[in-house]
């Protein structure tokens, strides 16, 4: 490919490539002062599509900004959104002024409503530098799916993810899972939230947490951003975020749950993480009465033995054990090994079912006391009854009209 050598700026890259490439693509952009614009187009679906392609590079470099220069694309058979990211990233890259955002229409289905107290069994991690993940894991049904631009995303990648995974939440559909994004710690972060804030994130995890002012400033920041309902899950990962717990989890009315990384927090301690977790055990109780001192959720951390099942069951009932609500995942595998273990019992279903139905009388009668048989019921156990329930009917445990049938 020739071009006109007067350039501007340098050349600049994003995306990935190679014949192993799925659902993806690269492309380099070298603006130019004049000479107009030249794209050279590979793709493995050229035949079918290399006109549009073409059409919605060439509007995209009209909506940018980006007038001149030469442009390659090597197309893996990415999708429009996924193509429109990975151009404004290298346009971005090249040093260009650009216009502004070229943003992909919304979606409708990759909108969905969320609430502070709905499920939070499973949250699945995806890098958010992998568009081929995101496309189908709303069929693997985890309650949340995380794109993540942290820990799994190269430094080089950073601002190339931010705008794929902007451009997957106004298009992805998700199939109900909350959709969530983990960010960068401090000022990165910070400036991750310009462009996932605004476009229909539920929840934002924050990072590496060590002080309250550190979710204060996320929280902060989302207000001058978006006027939607953005939740926050603080996850602490150290033994300064272990202590400071409490007042992390009070620290904004956005929190909705708090969680615990233990790949950093056993590396900051000074030990290895390991199977039976004793290690980690007065951290993790920590997390669960900070969590419910604030009326969050607990979420314990992710099992990273994707092939040990038996491992992760036990992990899960442990965790329940000690009060944390869900659990991290990996892969998807995982997300029904942690559904299962989460699911209640069949006793403590039928006793839910019992102070449910007491308690419906109770109200149906004006009564402010829930009595079953000789025993008085407390509030926090009724609303604990409830909370099983709807577990119990989310999984299958429980049909969803079961009061109608205890009556007939």
């Amino acid at each position: 490919m020739t071009h006109d050598p007067s350039t501007r700026g340098h050349a600049g890259e994003a995306g990935s490539r190679g014949p192993r490439v799925r659902s993806d693509c690269w492309i380099r952009f070298e603006p130019a002062e004049k000479g107009g614009l030249e794209i050279e187009l590979k793709s493995t679906a050229e035949a079918y599509y290399g006109e549009s392609i073409d059409a919605l590079l060439r509007e995209g470099c009209a909506a940018l900004g980006a007038e001149h220069g030469a442009l390659l694309c090597e197309d893996g058979g990415a999708v429009p959104f996924v193509l429109m990211a990975r151009l404004e990233a290298a346009i971005r890259e090249a040093g260009l002024e650009t216009k502004g955002d070229w943003l992909p229409p919304i979606h409708d289905p990759a909108r969905g409503a969320t609430r502070r107290d709905r499920f939070r069994r499973s949250r699945l991690y995806l890098p958010g530098s992998q568009p081929k993940l995101f496309l189908n894991a709303g069929l693997h049904r985890p309650d949340a799916i995380i794109l993540d631009l942290e820990d799994s995303v190269a430094p080089a990648a950073k601002l190339a993810s931010r705008i794929l995974v902007r451009n997957a939440l106004r298009q992805v559909d998700f199939m109900g899972a909350e959709r969530m994004v983990r960010i960068n710690q401090g000022e990165l972060g910070l400036s991750d939230l310009e462009q996932i804030a605004p476009h229909g994130v539920d929840l934002i995890l924050i990072p590496k947490v060590e002080s309250a002012g550190e979710v204060q400033a996320v929280d902060g920041r989302i207000r001058e951003l978006s006027a939607d309902e953005v939740f926050l899950m603080p996850i602490i990962e150290s033994a300064r975020g272990v202590a400071n717990a409490t007042e992390i989890a009070g620290a904004s009315d956005r929190n909705v749950a708090l969680t615990i990384g233990l790949e950093d927090y056993t590396a900051d301690i000074g030990v290895q993480r390991t199977e039976s977790g004793e290690e980690s055990l007065w951290a993790r109780c920590a997390i669960v009465n900070a969590a419910r001192a604030f009326g969050l959720q607990a979420i314990d951390s992710v099992y990273s033995d994707v092939g040990n099942v038996e491992g992760l069951r036990a992990s899960v009932d442990e965790a329940r054990r000690l009060g944390f609500e869900g659990k991290g995942c990996i892969h998807p595998r995982q997300i029904g090994v942690v559904h299962a273990a989460l699911a209640p019992a069949a006793n403590e279903v039928d006793r839910a079912r019992r102070i449910v139905r007491a308690f419906r009388k109770a109200e149906a009668r004006g009564l402010g006391v829930v009595s079953l048989g000789t025993r008085m019921i407390d509030p926090p156990v009724v609303k604990r009854a409830l909370a099983t329930v709807d577990m119990a009917i989310a999984t299958g445990r429980l049909a969803g009209d079961w009061e109608s049938a205890d009556e007939e």
